[in-house]
């Protein structure tokens, strides 16, 4: 017998402990002059959520788009069937 997903879950309440250290880590990055630009999606409370590009990223729009979609490509093979 399989078991079943549920359709969906509840969002923790409280600090992403992972968010924060990436957030972190690309902050000493950026302020190394490592970082260029940055694309990005941000989710907030409610399922609301911001997208945006700065940067290089911004200059660059054909190039970040391959980015996004290797992006893509990680979040689909994170997804469970």
């Amino acid at each position: 017998m399989t078991r079943r997903q549920q359709p969906y879950h509840l969002v923790q309440d409280g600090l992403s402990k992972d968010t924060k250290r990436a957030l972190e880590q690309l902050v000493e990055d950026a302020n190394n002059g490592d970082v260029i630009g940055l694309a990005y999606v941000a989710m907030y409370r409610q399922r609301e959520y911001r997208a945006g590009a700065t940067g290089e990223c911004r200059r660059n729009p054909t190039f970040t788009r391959g980015m996004v979609r290797a992006l893509d490509d990680v979040l689909g093979g994170m997804v469970t069937r």
